[in-house]
């Protein structure tokens, strides 16, 4: 097991949940960013699902490591679809905040893979 994982991963896990909750809740900054790219409000419970199940497969995978790559590699490409979509609307003014997680679960996998 590695700490440097183990913290990262939870910190990453947790940031999914607070992210999972705005959208069940509707916040707005999170409705409005997602206006933004043209998310229609029924994807909402199916991107916080896929944010909880990222979530928990980073902190399963402290313990099971096949699990915590897989879960990290699905965390990369939802942010990675998070930036691709501010790219294609050309909404450069909210992707800071998906491109910061793209780079920090990018950082995560590699923990992983290293641990």
């Amino acid at each position: 097991m590695s700490v440097a994982y183990t913290i990262a991963g939870a910190v990453l896990a947790v940031v999914l949940v607070g992210s999972a909750f705005g959208k069940l809740t509707r916040a707005q900054q999170v409705v409005d960013s997602m206006n933004a790219v043209g998310v229609p409000p029924r994807m909402y419970p199916f991107l916080a699902a896929c944010e909880i199940a990222g979530a928990i497969g980073l902190v399963a995978g402290i313990w099971i490591k096949p699990l915590g790559i897989a879960a990290a590699i699905g965390v990369v490409l939802y942010f990675l679809g998070a930036v691709g979509a501010h790219i294609r609307k050309s909404d450069f003014k909210g992707m800071p905040p998906a491109a910061v997680f793209l780079v920090f679960s990018a950082a995560v996998l590699v923990l992983r893979l290293t641990a």
